[in-house]
C-alpha cells in the first residue's frame, strides 16, 4: 500500500498544488455558505504536538469538525515518546487506532522515521525543516488575492 505522506511542499507537483488550493478555496466558500460537507466522517486525526502552538491546534481542531472528523490532541506527557518509547514504535501503535497523523515536532528526522513507520498518511505540522501547512495557507491567501500565481515572485521570511 502506497500512503502518501504531506512532510514538505515539494511533496506535491505543481499541478497537484494548484488543485489543492482550488479545491480548499471551494471548501472555504462551502463552509462560508454554511452548507454540510463531512468527507471525514467517522475518521479520527491524531495530532502530536512536541512543539505547543495555539494556532496550528486551533486549526487543525477545527478543520477535522468541520469535515466531520474528530481531532485528538497528544501532548508529549500523553505519548510514551516521552518516555523512551522509539519513534518507530509509537508509530505503528498510534497509527492502528487513527486515520491520519498530523505532527509538530523539532526534528525532521523524527518526522520522517515516523512517516515511514505508519499506516495512515503523516501530516507535516511544523518541523525545523519544513512547515508546509503555513506555506499552503499563505499560498491560499495569495491566491484568492492574486488569482493565478504561475510567474510570479514570491519570497519567504520566517522567524529563524
Amino acid at each position: 500500500m502506497n500512503i502518501r505522506h504531506f512532510l514538505r511542499l515539494s511533496d506535491l507537483s505543481p499541478s497537484a498544488l494548484r488543485a489543492l488550493l482550488q479545491r480548499a478555496i471551494a471548501l472555504k466558500k462551502i463552509q462560508r455558505a454554511g452548507e454540510r460537507y463531512a468527507p471525514c466522517a467517522g475518521r479520527t486525526l491524531a495530532m502530536i504536538f512536541e512543539k505547543s502552538s495555539t494556532r496550528t491546534r486551533v486549526s487543525f481542531e477545527t478543520g477535522m469538525a468541520q469535515l466531520g472528523g474528530h481531532a485528538l490532541f497528544l501532548s508529549p506527557r500523553d505519548t510514551q515518546l516521552g518516555r523512551g518509547e522509539s519513534i518507530e514504535d509509537t508509530a505503528r501503535v498510534i497509527s492502528r487506532m487513527v486515520d491520519m497523523v498530523m505532527i509538530r515536532t523539532f526534528g525532521h528526522d523524527n518526522l520522517i522515521r515516523f512517516a515511514a513507520a505508519s499506516r495512515v498518511p503523516v501530516i507535516n505540522g511544523l518541523s525545523d525543516d519544513h512547515h508546509p501547512c503555513q506555506l499552503l495557507a499563505d499560498l491560499m491567501t495569495a491566491t484568492e488575492h492574486w488569482g493565478d500565481l504561475r510567474g510570479r515572485t514570491v519570497a519567504y521570511i520566517g522567524d529563524g
